[in-house]
């Protein structure tokens, strides 16, 4: 992985983050896709934003450009979507060398993804995240999914992008919530690195600190993961460690049926897996308090009624980390230093006792 000037260059693709991206698309996309048809698939909250400047930009490469607008909401991560969505790629006789633009938040991202990834075996994809979220999480990596009344993101696949483009600037259009929101997957990776990184989360104190730091913040998030993903593409050791807050999150947020967004849940799954361990003494004292403070200075969640219910644990049971029958609990020992502590599943409930 090389990095310099705000770019990050992996072995399969670039990710760029600069201000003001949005309105340069020609400078990174024409070098890298040749003439050609292109879907740009986007939500109805993020297409009256932005699709337009997008469009006007891809017409002025010369590409024709196909706007596909799904409902925005984890509700779109659907079977029926992706039906929906290909039979219009089908009937605009896309074909293997055409393109697909992934223009949203996750939602976005990780429909467009999967679409891409199976529309005739694969055709390219290019990721232009508008939400905090999607910027430090969901776009880098190349994992796409759907939703299963089962659980999230229960069938996917891993599908790198040709390119990941991220304008800072659209976080400045997402709601309050939406923008704390993704905060909570950055708190998430400063707490497993640690050093310069935690330092810049602690002058977070509002939400519109996230604004004022967002490039700092985006770029920490984003090498940190883009390192771990390289050494790890496929999830069988070191990218484990992404999945810290996740285990007790993804529960939590499946049994909120849409109430809870998944960076609100991260935080919640961040603060209890972490007290348990402190609880333990297999963490140092104080750990939990100082990241319960960083996501509570933004107004992030820090608790849910469904933690510790026979439900809760039910959940947990369709986490998609489980091999086997044993579940890899993520903590760190303290700021910067992270470890696995691997459970059989039949154990989890016993283990964690009154802790949760």
């Amino acid at each position: 992985m090389i990095e310099e000037n705000n770019e990050i260059i992996l072995k399969n693709y670039r990710i760029k983050i600069q201000t003001g991206l949005l309105h340069q698309l020609e400078e990174f996309i024409k070098p890298l896709w040749s003439q050609r048809q292109v879907a740009l698939i986007t939500d109805d909250n993020v297409g009256p934003l932005y699709a337009a400047t997008v469009e006007k930009q891809l017409n002025k490469m010369n590409y024709k450009v196909v706007v596909l607008t799904i409902p925005a909401g984890e509700a779109s991560k659907s079977w029926r979507q992706v039906q929906r969505v290909i039979e219009l790629l089908a009937q605009n006789n896309f074909v293997r060398s055409d393109g697909i633009i992934a223009l949203g938040g996750g939602v976005v991202g990780d429909l467009a993804g999967f679409i891409a990834s199976i529309y005739m075996r694969g055709i390219s994809l290019i990721q232009i995240p508008t939400s905090l979220l999607a910027q430090v999480d969901s776009s880098v990596g190349g994992k796409t999914a759907i939703d299963l009344p089962a659980g999230k993101n229960m069938v996917g696949t891993f599908y790198q992008p040709d390119l990941v483009l991220i304008d800072s600037t659209t976080i400045k259009t997402l709601p309050k919530r939406m923008l704390v929101e993704g905060y909570g997957e950055i708190v998430k990776c400063a707490a497993l690195v640690g050093g310069r990184f935690w330092a810049i989360v602690q002058r977070v104190n509002e939400p519109e600190d996230i604004i004022r730091q967002a490039e700092k913040l985006i770029y920490a998030s984003v090498s940190f993961k883009a390192g771990v993903v390289q050494q790890d593409e496929k999830e069988t050791g070191l990218r484990k460690l992404l999945n810290f807050g996740h285990t007790f999150g993804h529960a939590v947020e499946l049994l909120e049926d849409g109430r809870l967004m998944h960076g609100e849940a991260v935080a919640i799954g961040m603060v209890h897996v972490m007290a348990v361990f402190e609880q333990k003494g297999m963490t140092v004292s104080g750990t939990t308090a100082a990241i319960s403070e960083r996501l509570e200075r933004v107004g992030l969640p820090l608790d849910a009624p469904e933690l510790g219910t026979p439900a809760f644990y039910r959940a947990i049971q369709h986490d998609k980390k489980i091999r086997g029958d044993q579940l890899t609990l993520v903590y760190v020992k303290k700021i910067g230093e992270p470890a696995f502590f691997p459970l059989k599943t039949a154990e989890l409930k016993n283990w964690l006792g009154a802790a949760i």
